[in-house]
């Protein structure tokens, strides 16, 4: 059976190509919003941290209707550290459109969901998006993304996938570069021509892939899926079977059921074969589980997803000021917290570590590590992270390590500085190419040269460069590569930074941190530029005499401090330093606070 009245689409591309911008106009256009109705931009990026980032983070489900038929609309991240988002999500539909920037043309997380969706056997649709922009040059991104359709192994139906040229911006779309669309009518005309309509059979047993997981503190998890065969009702009992572990087969009931219509769950009483349907009721039902019915439990194959590269201890904050700003600061609440998110987030792995308040918490690389920290650092969690290490494997009795594939635009001029830096990094220029005043260049670099390079790179370009990366493969182990240049500046004393101490603190480096903020023995106030760590003490104030000396009452004049990111602080820590995550605050330590035991630990090592 065919569901003509249905298709089932996921927009995917590299990061900041469009994709949430074009779903806006798309749910405008179809019907979902009213003509006078004020809309968010990017109303699909609903959560905090995404708008803020003007990133995707999750893949969200919506659906619009044009002519009479729904389309079920699937956002997906652009990011390459959230890619095992995309590689399930594709699980739930029959076809893509693969958006791609009319200046920047293809690029690395194209290619990656691309394949992706090629492997599956999706029928795509290019839309090359921001045709709008006055350096668009749609027809090279055309032939950019043959190229890359032929050097994946797209089949001949593949190789003639349909063309549009759109401002997701305008909302417009039309089937030629010159001439300017009023409208997406020529992209919805395409999905419904070219998507094919799902298939299954309707009278034969339930079957329902589960795709993605959502939280509501009211009914608990809510699992979303598309059912493959069959018809599933309200209130019905099912099996729950996982396609990996056959023999483990547990019962649940569907307490409530809703189908996606536009940015709403619309409860509904049954649905049918081709619908992508959201459900609560059923406890620890997790991504990658099939229901069935009770009396015929077949596992759907569900999509393997690639291991994760890059780990962290996240740990129970130790400091001295440990438990004054978290809500939730004990081993249990933490476990607890990563547990939950193992549940949605299929490319994370958390296992115990050496000690009962320590986890081992691996993800896709530092941004998908860093948008979880400041997620539970949001939620009222407080803990300690520790510098991420890549993870290694042995194959064929040969030590490998993971290899990123990184693509570099910078400046002619800044092409020197890069190529020194990624080479004392132990990285391989695959191919340089001009574009126009500026070079493209394409390296592969071990994952652990990349830590930390991003703030060298943006130095490095005076800002202008753009760097993308994405995960290549395993490759035998490159060698030492060289750790941090810098030092740190280490608080003496616990007290309270005073002006004094800072400014006789700033001639060693960067600081940090203003006067009157609190610190404690061991905690980092700064950046020592010379590469050995240095104690001073900020909280040291000016000795008190009744005399009066010429010029000793003018003001001090203090360097403003640099402020850290999250991101730029995984970035800068050694191996024997942690970062102090609380709802309020992020701290920088050293993992031995006291100075004397410190210095004997570095005695013993030379």
């Amino acid at each position: 059976m065919k569901r003509e009245d249905l298709r089932n689409i996921a927009i995917i591309a590299h990061v900041d190509h469009g994709k949430t911008t074009l779903v806006d106009e798309m749910l405008k256009q179809g019907g979902v919003f009213r003509d006078n109705q004020v809309v968010a931009d990017r109303v699909m990026d609903n959560n905090d941290l995404e708008r803020e980032r003007g990133i995707t983070i999750l893949a969200k489900n919506t659906a619009a209707h044009w002519e009479n038929t729904k389309i079920n609309i699937v956002d997906t991240p652009g990011h390459a550290d959230f890619s095992g988002e995309v590689e399930r999500i594709l699980k739930m539909v029959n076809g893509v459109l693969l958006l791609v920037d009319a200046f920047e043309g293809a690029m690395p997380q194209t290619r990656f969901v691309l394949e992706k969706a090629l492997e599956m056997g999706h029928k795509i649709i290019v839309v090359v998006n921001k045709i709008d922009r006055p350096d668009a040059r749609p027809l090279e991104v055309v032939d950019e993304v043959l190229e890359l359709l032929i050097e994946l192994g797209a089949n001949d139906e593949q190789l003639d996938s349909p063309i549009l040229f759109c401002s997701g911006r305008e909302g417009t779309a039309s089937l030629t570069p010159d001439a300017a669309g009023t409208d997406l009518a020529p992209l919805f005309e395409k999905i419904l021509e070219h998507i094919p309509a799902p298939e299954g059979e309707e009278d034969q047993p339930l079957q329902v892939l589960v795709s993605s997981i959502d939280y509501n503190d009211f009914v608990g998890r809510i699992g979303i899926g598309r059912i493959e065969r069959g018809v599933i009702h309200q209130n019905e009992e099912l099996a729950i079977c996982n396609y990996h572990d056959p023999e483990n087969i547990r019962k649940g009931r569907v307490q409530a059921l809703f189908a996606i219509e536009g940015l709403n769950r619309v409860p509904v009483a049954e649905a049918k074969v081709g619908d992508i349907v959201c459900f609560s009721g059923i406890e620890n039902v997790t991504i990658g589980e099939t229901l069935c019915v009770a009396a015929n439990p077949e596992p759907l194959p569900f999509v393997k997803i690639s291991e994760p590269t890059l780990e962290m201890n996240f740990m129970v904050n130790n400091s001295p000021f440990a438990g004054r700003e978290g809500k939730f600061v004990t081993s249990r609440h933490l476990r607890d917290r990563l547990m939950r998110e193992l549940l949605k987030d299929v490319s994370l792995r958390v296992e115990e570590g050496e000690s009962a308040d320590t986890f081992k918490v691996a993800g896709r690389g530092e941004m998908h590590l860093s948008i979880l920290i400041e997620t539970m650092r949001r939620e009222g969690y407080e803990f300690a992270v520790s510098m991420p290490h890549v993870l290694y494997k042995e194959i064929d009795g040969v030590k490998c390590e993971p290899i990123e594939e990184v693509f570099i635009d910078v400046p002619e001029d800044c092409v020197g500085a890069v190529v020194e830096r990624l080479g004392s990094r132990k990285g391989e220029m695959v191919s340089m190419e001009p574009n126009g005043s500026r070079m493209k260049l394409q390296y592969r670099v071990p994952a652990r040269g990349l830590i930390g390079y991003k703030s060298d790179f943006l130095t490095a370009t005076k800002g202008e460069g753009v760097m993308n990366a994405i995960f290549h493969g395993y490759e035998p182990y490159k060698g030492e590569i060289p750790g941090r240049s810098t030092g740190s500046l280490i608080a003496f004393e616990t007290g309270e930074a005073v002006t004094y101490g800072l400014f006789n603190a700033q001639e060693r480096g960067t600081l940090f941190i203003d006067p009157a903020t609190p610190v404690y023995e061991g905690m980092i106030v700064g950046m020592n530029p010379k590469g050995e760590d240095i104690a001073v003490n900020v909280c040291k104030r000016k000795h008190v005499t009744n005399m009066r000396a010429s010029g000793s009452d003018e003001a001090l004049r203090l360097i403003p401090p640099k402020k850290m990111s999250l991101e730029e602080a995984i970035e800068f820590i050694a191996p024997d330093e942690f970062i102090e995550v609380t709802p309020k605050n992020m701290r920088l330590r050293k993992q031995i606070l006291s100075n004397a035991l410190r210095m004997k630990e570095l005695s013993k090592k030379k």
